[in-house]
C-alpha cells in the first residue's frame, strides 16, 4: 500500500466521521501490522500540509482528529443555515468557565464564587449540552457531586486539553471568569447578561 493510498483512506474516513476520530481508531482502517499509530500522526501531518490552503483544516481535538471549516468560511456557511444558534446566558455562561477553570467543583462552590444562587436549570443545562459531568462526589455532609467539564466541552472549543484554556488574569475574580466565557464558549456566547433577582433563570429555549 503506498503513501497516496494510505492518504485517501485516512482522508475519507476523516471527511465521512460524524465524530473526531482517534489515532487508535484510524490505525484500525488497515490490516493489522500494516501502519503504526506513528506512521499514522506521520500521515496526518502529510494531510494537514494538503489541506493547507482548503476552506477546511485537519485539526487535532480533545477526542481526536477531525475536519473543519475554517473561521474566514464561517460567514458563507452560515447562509445555508441562517437560524440563530441557541443563546446562553451569562449565568450559564459564569457557571460553565468556573466549572472549566475550577475543577473539581461543587454546586456550592459556585454559589460562593457567584455570590448567588445556581438554579438546577441551569446545572441541567449543561448536563444535556453535554459540556459538563459529575467527576465523584466530596466527601462532606450530604456527599456534594464534583462537576467538570466533559471531552465534548473541549472538542466544541477547538482544544485538546484543558491546559489550552487561556490564563485567568484575576484568580479571585468571579468577574474575570464570566468575561471569559463570554469570549470563548463555542455557538452563540453573546446571550443575555442580566441577572433575574437572587437566583438565576434560565427558560429552556431563549434564556438557557
Amino acid at each position: 500500500m503506498d503513501d497516496a493510498e494510505v492518504l485517501r483512506i485516512l482522508e475519507t474516513a476523516l471527511l465521512c466521521a460524524e465524530q473526531p476520530l482517534p489515532v487508535a481508531e484510524l490505525v484500525r482502517l488497515f490490516p493489522s501490522g500494516d501502519i503504526s499509530e506513528d506512521d499514522v500522526r506521520r500521515y496526518l501531518a502529510m494531510l494537514q500540509l494538503d489541506w493547507g490552503d482548503r476552506g477546511l483544516e485537519l485539526v487535532q481535538v480533545a477526542g481526536g482528529w477531525r475536519f473543519q471549516s475554517r473561521p474566514q468560511m464561517q460567514p458563507y456557511l452560515e447562509r445555508l443555515n441562517p437560524e440563530r444558534p441557541p443563546r446562553y446566558s451569562r449565568a450559564v455562561l459564569e457557571t460553565l468557565a468556573i466549572i472549566a477553570w475550577r475543577q473539581p467543583v461543587t454546586r456550592g462552590d459556585i454559589e460562593d464564587i457567584r455570590g448567588v444562587t445556581v438554579s438546577s436549570q441551569i446545572i441541567r443545562t449543561l448536563h444535556e449540552r453535554g459540556w459538563i459531568e459529575t467527576l465523584g462526589y466530596r466527601d462532606a455532609p450530604g456527599r456534594p457531586a464534583l462537576l467538570g467539564t466533559t471531552r465534548q466541552f473541549l472538542n466544541d472549543l477547538g482544544l485538546k486539553a484543558l491546559d489550552e484554556l487561556p490564563a485567568l488574569e484575576s484568580d479571585d475574580s468571579g468577574l474575570a471568569v464570566a468575561e471569559l466565557a463570554l469570549d470563548d464558549a463555542p455557538e452563540a456566547a453573546q446571550g443575555p447578561t442580566g441577572r433575574q433577582g437572587d437566583e438565576d433563570k434560565a427558560s429552556p429555549e431563549q434564556n438557557i
